[in-house]
């Protein structure tokens, strides 16, 4: 055989030529469907990828007082994590690190006894902690930094791309979309951009780009009108992509980014080291990388603060939900907990999830709620746009006559409570008559002895918090 003909083929190209391979071996099959839909499975083997959750969580404060930001529960049955991991799943890609560094027990636990694949599959989905090594002695000090200090594991799997995902996203992508973007465009790097309007583009890093898609330009939430002029989208050249514009002129960068090989490891080693992609990675190496935008236009939405938690649970829970859990397009997976049906006993439920394994009694109005998993609400009660995040167990009726003997509520709300636009972290103990209600109008604030904390005038009641009988908030 000609030797000339393997002049610089490298792995990568022998990768794909073995794709080619793979369709004419498949040329006898009854469907060319069956045919496509192996060889899309074939060319996603080579993509790892990587969901950033190591940040200690502030803005999400108190829901990780106790947890790491991807555990926290969502949708009433549902963690963070369990939002990208699904995403991964339903696109083909079943080899996934998670990178965590505070608290990141209950992830774990989570996560082993929910994501198990055959041995035959060869895939995994494994939690990366922070940790000293013989290199670096330094917690994770930004995303970037995260995943230079776990270099060593993406050498081990070998992959010709990395996708880089975050950990307190609520959104539904195929990624095979994305790869396909990528590999057709011949970047180096591409990042995943939305439409926002004006009045959102703070709280994103924007990006300018040619009429290809190639990124020319970012800015990293910029607060003023001047810093925003240079990144306004023209809406004819949205729409011309299948977007409608609807005011949407700017595009914002969503956090997911897919990289070569060869240049993640580049441009995270290279000094001065980046700390963060955004800030640092992106801004530095637009210029002398190819740096593609893949657009999208599903439902995407950051829960990285208590008002956007608090409001996105609400909208799922609403007559015209915007986001569907079982959706046809990509089921969202969980854990499998087995609970029993939930019982309603002469209640009232408007716009409302209920979650299984759950009790409310006699008497009480549920309206605009979000009620979690092995959530009890008592008699008489009312309880209105909050979240109910429920108890990791059950508690008996002698359980419960026990905690009367005491003088301890029992999980979760007693009888006779009005609770209004509140989060109830797990585990909650609310005593008999307590009114949650902010009557002071506070947004921003602590109770005693951290008994309930206010953020963004929603009253947060920490896991395990013990509200006691008539209290008033």
């Amino acid at each position: 055989m000609n030797e000339a003909i393997f002049h610089d083929f490298d792995e990568l190209s022998f990768r794909r030529l073995l794709g080619v391979v793979l369709i004419v071996s498949m040329s006898s099959l009854p469907s060319r469907k069956a045919a496509r839909l192996r060889l899309a499975r074939f060319a996603m083997r080579t993509v790892l990828s990587i969901i950033l959750g190591g940040g200690r969580g502030t803005r999400l404060f108190p829901l990780t007082k106790a947890r790491s930001k991807p555990a926290v529960p969502v949708a009433g049955k549902y963690r963070l994590i369990d939002i990208p991991i699904s995403n991964c799943i339903n696109s083909g890609l079943n080899k996934i690190y998670v990178l965590t560094q505070f608290l990141s027990v209950s992830l774990h636990r989570h996560i082993s006894n929910t994501y198990k694949f055959d041995m035959f599959n060869h895939g995994f989905v494994e939690v990366l902690a922070a940790q000293q090594t013989n290199e670096t002695e330094n917690w994770y000090q930004g995303t970037a930094d995260a995943v230079r200090q776990n270099f060593a594991y993406i050498r081990r799997e070998s992959p010709d791309e990395v996708l880089i995902l975050s950990g307190d996203q609520l959104y539904r992508m195929d990624f095979r979309e994305m790869v396909r973007t990528h590999r057709e465009s011949k970047a180096d790097i591409t990042i995943a951009a939305i439409p926002v309007p004006e009045r959102d583009t703070t709280g994103f890093g924007l990006m300018s780009m040619t009429d290809n898609g190639r990124v020319t330009g970012f800015v990293e939430k910029p607060k003023t009108a001047a810093e925003r002029a240079p990144y306004y989208t023209d809406a004819a050249w949205i729409e011309r992509r299948g977007i409608p514009c609807n005011g949407r002129n700017y595009l914002a960068n969503m956090g997911i980014y897919l990289f070569n090989t060869d240049v993640l490891i580049e441009t995270l080693t290279t000094k001065p080291l980046a700390t963060d992609f955004g800030k640092e990675v992106f801004p530095r190496y637009y210029k002398t990388k190819h740096v593609q935008a893949h657009l999208f236009d599903g439902y995407w939405e950051d829960l990285g603060t208590i008002r956007s938690y608090h409001e996105s649970s609400l909208a799922l829970a609403s007559s015209k939900p915007p986001f569907d859990f079982s959706a046809k397009e990509g089921v969202i997976y969980t854990r499998m907990r087995n609970l029993p049906a939930s019982r309603m006993i002469d209640c009232s439920l408007k716009e409302s999830i209920v979650s299984d394994g759950c009790v409310i009694e006699a008497g009480t109005t549920v309206e605009r709620c979000l009620i979690g998993v092995r959530s009890r609400i008592g008699k008489d009660c009312i309880v209105r746009d909050s979240v109910i995040t429920g108890s990791d167990d059950f508690e008996s009726e002698a359980d419960r006559a026990r905690n009367d003997g005491a003088g301890r509520p029992s999980l979760n709300i007693g009888d006779h409570c009005v609770i209004e636009k509140a989060i109830l972290d797990k585990d909650c103990r609310i005593g008999r008559g307590v009114r949650i209600l902010n009557k002071d109008r506070v947004q921003e604030g602590d109770g005693p002895n951290g008994m309930y904390h206010i953020r963004d005038g929603i009253v947060c009641i920490p896991r395990g918090a013990i509200i006691p009988d008539g209290t008033v908030i």
